[in-house]
């Protein structure tokens, strides 16, 4: 792990420092360039402006007039020392004016009246000497030229400050990389630290702290983190009460499967076994009830489960479910009744929806005691099918109205009625599955109610 983090803090760093030194150098070389074109282009307007001033005195005055103005220029030290020279008619130098240190320049190198910039080199092959020409009305050459002495003197000097700003942008650019490193990857390097101790420790409820600003990448994956891990603790949470309503409400039956074929072998009465694997046969099939809802419901959570949806008056399938329990409602001296008014058609599959109001009604029954009663209402409302199925019953604690569609959960006052305990999941699940929302409203002594919403067939 901890050479993760360095390998992690190490190649931040390194692209940190190179992005900073890679802009910083490019800068820099810009600029370099941008002020190597700029004093030369200084230099070639002095030398153009001289050789047109010069032309000018010399047509004025001639060649004396071109000498004054040349060794004026000299005395007054305006501006750097010029290349000053005049070539007749037959290329013979009738004026001359150079600095003594120049006689390294090849001046005879030098074109004849091209009005370009030429150039020679210096002995010392780094040097420069630009020249321009001109010829002038008598015929004769005029040439004005400048070295690029001064010019590579302060770009020299550039160059070393160009070196010592990449060394400092470099320098600049690892600590800040490391101290950005450090900053940036500090919750990553915790969100190792929680995915390890994870790993070694396998407990869920450690989350990893959430730093401002609340808007960034390395927030967020904090938060979806903690969200997931909370997420996972539920889930094994649930899981862990759920196996262990399964052991409870599996331990009886398979006791009881137990006990009877022990009892039925030990007999050695036909007539006792034959009954005894009949309430074995029972027993197994409460069983296999049990696991085939379990698994109903996985499916229908996982959004697996097949539908076969086709058009269900509402009406007509809650008329099917009450005469279903009839029966039960009549033994029990409950009242069951569907109040009137129109229908309702939602898509749906027929045999899924009447166990979603046949669980729904059985558990109103079960729950309601002596001379009571249930109402089942159908309404439309916007878009949605309403279903209603409210009891006189003995209602739900507040504690535990939350937790009633939870799998196997059975609260402790109604474990003493007979029942698996997946009723209402079973109900969630499969309204959920058919696009809709089912919750409760009780109160304990004063009876409960159960709405189911679900999409109704578009009356357009």
């Amino acid at each position: 792990m901890s050479t993760l983090r360095h390998a992690l803090g190490l190649r931040l760093s390194v692209w940190y420092a190179a992005i900073f030194t890679i802009s910083t150098v490019a800068l820099v070389a810009v600029t370099y360039a941008l002020l190597a074109s700029s004093l030369a282009q200084r230099d070639h307007d002095i030398i153009r402006a001289t050789l047109r001033e010069y032309a000018s005195r010399y047509e004025i005055g001639g060649l004396p007039a071109l000498s004054r103005a040349v060794e004026l220029e000299e005395r007054t030290g305006d501006q750097e020392r010029l290349f000053v020279r005049v070539l007749g008619v037959g290329a013979e130098a009738v004026f001359v004016r150079d600095p003594q240190s120049w006689g390294r320049y090849a001046v005879e190198d030098l074109g004849n009246g091209d009005s370009a910039l030429s150039e020679t080199i210096g002995h010392d092959r780094r040097a420069v000497l630009e020249v321009a020409s001109a010829r002038l009305f008598d015929g004769t050459i005029l040439q004005v030229g400048k070295t690029n002495e001064i010019r590579l003197a302060l770009l020299r000097r550039f160059e070393l400050i160009v070196g010592i700003v990449s060394v400092v942008a470099l320098t600049v650019g690892i600590t800040g990389g490391l101290v950005l490193t450090r900053s940036t990857v500090q919750p990553i390097y915790e969100l190792i630290d929680v995915v390890q101790n994870i790993i070694t420790t396998g407990r869920t409820d450690t989350h990893v702290t959430v730093r401002e600003p609340q808007g960034d990448a390395v927030h967020q994956l904090s938060a979806q983190f903690n969200a997931m891990l909370d997420r996972i603790t539920a889930l094994l949470s649930a899981m862990g009460e759920s196996l262990d309503n399964v052991a409870h409400d599996l331990r009886t039956p398979i006791a009881r499967l137990r006990a009877i074929a022990s009892k039925a072998l030990e007999s050695g009465n036909p007539d006792q076994q034959r009954e005894a694997l009949a309430d074995c046969l029972e027993e197994a099939d409460r069983i296999l009830s049990m696991v085939n809802t379990l698994m109903d419901i996985s499916e229908a959570e996982a959004g697996v489960l097949a539908l076969r949806r086709e058009p269900v008056p509402l009406r007509e399938l809650l008329g099917e479910v009450v005469e279903l329990y009839e029966d039960v409602a009549e033994s029990k001296r409950v009242s069951v009744s569907l109040d009137e008014g129109g229908d309702v058609t939602v898509p749906g599959a027929r045999d899924r929806l009447r166990q979603v109001f046949a669980n729904l009604l059985d558990n109103a029954i079960k729950y309601t005691p002596e001379g009571g009663s249930v109402r089942i209402g159908v309404a439309h409302a916007d878009d949605s099918a309403v279903v209603s199925v409210a009891d006189t019953g003995t209602g739900i604690a507040p504690q535990h109205l939350p937790r009633i569609w939870e799998r196997l959960y059975r609260a402790d006052p109604s474990r003493s009625e007979r029942g698996l305990g997946l009723g209402l999941s079973l109900v969630k699940a499969y309204v959920i599955a058919h696009g809709g929302t089912v919750e409760a409203r009780s109160e304990p002594a004063r009876g409960s109610t159960f709405i189911v919403r679900l999409p109704a067939v578009s009356t357009m």
